[in-house]
Protein backbone atom coordinates (compact mmCIF):
# COMPACT_ATOMS: atom_id res chain seq x y z
CA UNK A 1 0.00 0.00 0.00
CA UNK A 2 0.85 3.52 -0.66
CA UNK A 3 3.17 5.65 1.29
CA UNK A 4 3.68 3.24 4.39
CA UNK A 5 7.01 5.06 5.28
CA UNK A 6 6.01 8.43 3.60
CA UNK A 7 7.91 10.94 5.38
CA UNK A 8 6.01 13.80 7.05
CA UNK A 9 4.75 16.82 5.06
CA UNK A 10 6.98 19.59 5.89
CA UNK A 11 5.39 22.64 3.64
CA UNK A 12 6.73 24.62 0.70
CA UNK A 13 7.76 26.67 4.33
CA UNK A 14 10.69 24.44 4.93
CA UNK A 15 13.04 26.71 2.66
CA UNK A 16 13.59 24.48 -0.44
CA UNK A 17 14.23 26.87 -3.24
CA UNK A 18 12.34 26.51 -6.48
CA UNK A 19 15.45 25.28 -8.17
CA UNK A 20 15.61 22.11 -5.43
CA UNK A 21 11.78 21.34 -5.77
CA UNK A 22 12.30 21.34 -9.57
CA UNK A 23 15.11 19.22 -10.22
CA UNK A 24 13.33 16.82 -7.40
CA UNK A 25 10.71 16.66 -9.76
CA UNK A 26 12.84 16.23 -12.87
CA UNK A 27 14.50 13.49 -10.79
CA UNK A 28 11.33 11.84 -9.64
CA UNK A 29 10.12 11.60 -12.94
CA UNK A 30 12.92 10.39 -14.48
CA UNK A 31 13.43 7.61 -11.99
CA UNK A 32 9.38 6.25 -12.23
CA UNK A 33 9.72 6.05 -16.04
CA UNK A 34 12.87 3.94 -15.39
CA UNK A 35 10.85 1.78 -12.61
CA UNK A 36 8.42 0.62 -15.13
CA UNK A 37 11.37 -1.18 -17.29
CA UNK A 38 11.85 -3.94 -14.32
CA UNK A 39 7.90 -4.05 -13.88
CA UNK A 40 7.09 -4.82 -16.96
CA UNK A 41 10.50 -7.48 -17.09
CA UNK A 42 8.94 -8.76 -13.88
CA UNK A 43 5.04 -9.45 -15.06
CA UNK A 44 6.85 -10.68 -18.49
CA UNK A 45 8.52 -13.37 -16.47
CA UNK A 46 5.62 -14.29 -14.42
CA UNK A 47 3.28 -14.71 -17.26
CA UNK A 48 5.90 -16.32 -19.09
CA UNK A 49 6.66 -19.33 -16.38
CA UNK A 50 3.24 -18.80 -14.09
CA UNK A 51 5.45 -18.95 -11.26
CA UNK A 52 2.59 -16.59 -9.23
CA UNK A 53 -0.49 -18.20 -10.98
CA UNK A 54 0.82 -21.74 -10.22
CA UNK A 55 1.32 -20.41 -6.45
CA UNK A 56 -1.45 -20.90 -4.19
CA UNK A 57 -3.55 -17.81 -3.27
CA UNK A 58 -2.60 -17.36 0.19
CA UNK A 59 1.22 -18.23 -0.61
CA UNK A 60 0.84 -15.38 -2.93
CA UNK A 61 -0.53 -13.12 0.20
CA UNK A 62 1.95 -13.87 2.22
CA UNK A 63 5.08 -13.50 -0.70
CA UNK A 64 3.48 -10.23 -1.54
CA UNK A 65 3.25 -8.77 2.57
CA UNK A 66 6.63 -9.68 3.00
CA UNK A 67 8.22 -8.99 0.02
CA UNK A 68 6.58 -5.46 -0.45
CA UNK A 69 6.93 -4.10 3.05
CA UNK A 70 10.57 -5.96 3.21
CA UNK A 71 11.63 -3.94 -0.53
CA UNK A 72 9.51 -0.59 1.31
CA UNK A 73 11.49 -0.58 4.08
CA UNK A 74 15.02 -1.21 2.63
CA UNK A 75 14.03 1.57 -0.10
CA UNK A 76 13.57 3.79 3.14
CA UNK A 77 16.39 2.84 4.69
CA UNK A 78 19.11 3.59 2.01
CA UNK A 79 17.21 6.78 0.05
CA UNK A 80 19.79 8.82 0.67
CA UNK A 81 22.90 6.64 -1.51
CA UNK A 82 22.38 5.61 -4.80
CA UNK A 83 21.76 1.86 -3.04
CA UNK A 84 17.77 3.07 -2.77
CA UNK A 85 17.66 3.09 -6.42
CA UNK A 86 18.51 -0.29 -6.29
CA UNK A 87 16.51 -1.32 -3.80
CA UNK A 88 13.40 0.47 -5.68
CA UNK A 89 14.19 -1.31 -9.15
CA UNK A 90 14.25 -4.38 -6.77
CA UNK A 91 10.78 -3.28 -5.37
CA UNK A 92 9.41 -2.71 -8.87
CA UNK A 93 10.75 -5.73 -10.48
CA UNK A 94 8.74 -7.39 -7.16
CA UNK A 95 5.79 -5.78 -8.04
CA UNK A 96 5.80 -6.73 -11.98
CA UNK A 97 5.93 -10.25 -10.41
CA UNK A 98 3.38 -10.01 -8.35
CA UNK A 99 0.93 -8.54 -11.11
CA UNK A 100 1.45 -10.89 -12.99
CA UNK A 101 -1.11 -13.18 -11.31
CA UNK A 102 -3.81 -10.63 -12.51
CA UNK A 103 -2.55 -10.68 -16.50
CA UNK A 104 -2.54 -14.33 -16.95
CA UNK A 105 -6.01 -14.20 -15.69
CA UNK A 106 -7.28 -10.96 -18.17
CA UNK A 107 -5.20 -12.83 -20.70
CA UNK A 108 -7.24 -15.62 -20.87
CA UNK A 109 -9.76 -13.40 -22.07
CA UNK A 110 -10.07 -13.28 -26.08
CA UNK A 111 -10.01 -9.58 -25.41
CA UNK A 112 -7.30 -9.70 -22.50
CA UNK A 113 -4.40 -7.85 -24.49
CA UNK A 114 -7.08 -5.15 -25.21
CA UNK A 115 -8.48 -4.70 -21.48
CA UNK A 116 -4.84 -4.42 -20.19
CA UNK A 117 -3.67 -1.57 -22.70
CA UNK A 118 -7.18 0.13 -22.06
CA UNK A 119 -5.70 0.11 -18.25
CA UNK A 120 -2.62 1.31 -19.09
CA UNK A 121 -3.89 4.13 -21.04
CA UNK A 122 -6.35 4.87 -18.45
CA UNK A 123 -3.61 5.25 -15.92
CA UNK A 124 -1.89 7.25 -17.75
CA UNK A 125 -4.75 9.49 -18.76
CA UNK A 126 -5.05 9.82 -14.64
CA UNK A 127 -1.56 10.07 -13.90
CA UNK A 128 -0.78 13.23 -16.90
CA UNK A 129 -4.58 14.80 -15.25
CA UNK A 130 -3.35 14.71 -11.48
CA UNK A 131 -0.08 15.98 -12.09
CA UNK A 132 -0.82 18.64 -14.26
CA UNK A 133 -3.84 19.64 -11.79
CA UNK A 134 -0.93 19.47 -9.14
CA UNK A 135 1.06 22.03 -11.31
CA UNK A 136 -1.88 24.71 -11.18
CA UNK A 137 -3.42 24.20 -7.64
CA UNK A 138 -2.15 27.06 -5.47
CA UNK A 139 -3.67 25.70 -2.36
CA UNK A 140 -2.09 23.88 0.06
CA UNK A 141 -2.76 19.94 0.02
CA UNK A 142 -1.02 18.96 3.18
CA UNK A 143 -4.44 18.22 4.81
CA UNK A 144 -5.36 15.39 2.68
CA UNK A 145 -2.31 13.12 3.49
CA UNK A 146 -3.85 12.06 6.87
CA UNK A 147 -7.53 11.02 5.28
CA UNK A 148 -6.07 9.69 2.23
CA UNK A 149 -3.30 7.49 3.95
CA UNK A 150 -6.53 6.21 6.49
CA UNK A 151 -8.62 5.37 3.16
CA UNK A 152 -5.48 3.61 2.03
CA UNK A 153 -4.89 1.67 5.50
CA UNK A 154 -8.85 0.79 5.70
CA UNK A 155 -9.00 -0.21 2.02
CA UNK A 156 -5.63 -2.54 2.65
CA UNK A 157 -7.39 -4.47 5.61
CA UNK A 158 -10.70 -4.75 3.63
CA UNK A 159 -8.63 -6.38 0.93
CA UNK A 160 -7.27 -8.87 3.18
CA UNK A 161 -10.53 -9.26 4.95
CA UNK A 162 -12.47 -9.95 1.31
CA UNK A 163 -9.90 -12.33 0.90
CA UNK A 164 -11.49 -14.58 3.19
CA UNK A 165 -14.76 -13.66 2.63
CA UNK A 166 -14.74 -14.16 -0.86
CA UNK A 167 -17.47 -11.48 -1.51
CA UNK A 168 -17.91 -10.13 -5.17
CA UNK A 169 -20.05 -7.21 -4.43
CA UNK A 170 -17.51 -5.82 -1.94
CA UNK A 171 -14.77 -6.36 -3.75
CA UNK A 172 -15.94 -4.43 -6.94
CA UNK A 173 -16.49 -1.88 -4.10
CA UNK A 174 -12.92 -1.50 -3.06
CA UNK A 175 -11.56 -2.00 -6.12
CA UNK A 176 -13.72 1.53 -7.23
CA UNK A 177 -12.38 3.16 -3.84
CA UNK A 178 -9.31 1.85 -4.25
CA UNK A 179 -9.30 3.68 -7.96
CA UNK A 180 -10.56 6.46 -6.28
CA UNK A 181 -8.08 6.84 -3.62
CA UNK A 182 -5.19 6.38 -5.58
CA UNK A 183 -6.13 8.93 -7.62
CA UNK A 184 -6.31 11.06 -5.24
CA UNK A 185 -3.12 10.17 -3.72
CA UNK A 186 -1.49 10.97 -7.10
CA UNK A 187 -2.05 14.43 -7.01
CA UNK A 188 -1.39 14.73 -3.08
CA UNK A 189 2.10 13.47 -3.63
CA UNK A 190 3.05 15.33 -6.71
CA UNK A 191 1.79 18.03 -5.29
CA UNK A 192 4.40 17.83 -2.33
CA UNK A 193 7.16 17.59 -4.65
CA UNK A 194 5.90 20.71 -6.06
CA UNK A 195 5.46 22.54 -2.62
CA UNK A 196 9.10 21.21 -1.29
CA UNK A 197 7.31 18.79 1.15
CA UNK A 198 8.88 15.94 -0.20
CA UNK A 199 13.21 16.42 -0.73
CA UNK A 200 14.03 13.20 -1.67
CA UNK A 201 12.94 12.04 -5.42
CA UNK A 202 13.51 8.14 -4.27
CA UNK A 203 10.96 8.37 -1.87
CA UNK A 204 9.09 10.78 -3.86
CA UNK A 205 9.36 7.84 -6.75
CA UNK A 206 7.97 5.25 -4.47
CA UNK A 207 5.47 7.14 -3.40
CA UNK A 208 4.05 8.11 -6.57
CA UNK A 209 4.53 4.46 -8.38
CA UNK A 210 2.66 2.90 -6.07
CA UNK A 211 -0.37 5.28 -6.73
CA UNK A 212 0.08 4.05 -10.53
CA UNK A 213 0.39 0.33 -9.61
CA UNK A 214 -2.91 0.40 -7.45
CA UNK A 215 -4.59 2.64 -9.99
CA UNK A 216 -3.61 0.26 -12.83
CA UNK A 217 -4.37 -2.59 -11.06
CA UNK A 218 -7.61 -1.58 -9.58
CA UNK A 219 -8.73 -0.36 -13.25
CA UNK A 220 -7.74 -3.57 -14.82
CA UNK A 221 -9.77 -5.44 -12.62
CA UNK A 222 -12.71 -3.63 -13.07
CA UNK A 223 -12.48 -3.78 -16.70
CA UNK A 224 -11.89 -7.31 -16.47
CA UNK A 225 -15.33 -7.62 -14.43
CA UNK A 226 -17.33 -5.57 -16.76
CA UNK A 227 -15.73 -6.37 -20.00
CA UNK A 228 -13.78 -9.48 -20.09
CA UNK A 229 -15.02 -11.61 -22.88
CA UNK A 230 -14.78 -15.48 -22.89
CA UNK A 231 -13.87 -17.06 -26.09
Amino acid sequence: MNDSLQTVYTGASSGVTLEQRNRVLRNTYWLLAVSLVPTVLGAWIGVATGIMAAMGAGTSMIVFLVGAFGLMFAVEKTKNSSTGVLFLLAFTFFMGLMLSRMLTAILGFSNGTTLIMTAFGGTAAIFFGMASLATVIKRDLSGMGKFLMVGAWILFFAFIANFFLQSSALMLTLLVLCLGVFSAFMLYDVKRVIDGGETNYISATLAIYLDIYNVFQSLLAILGIFGGERE
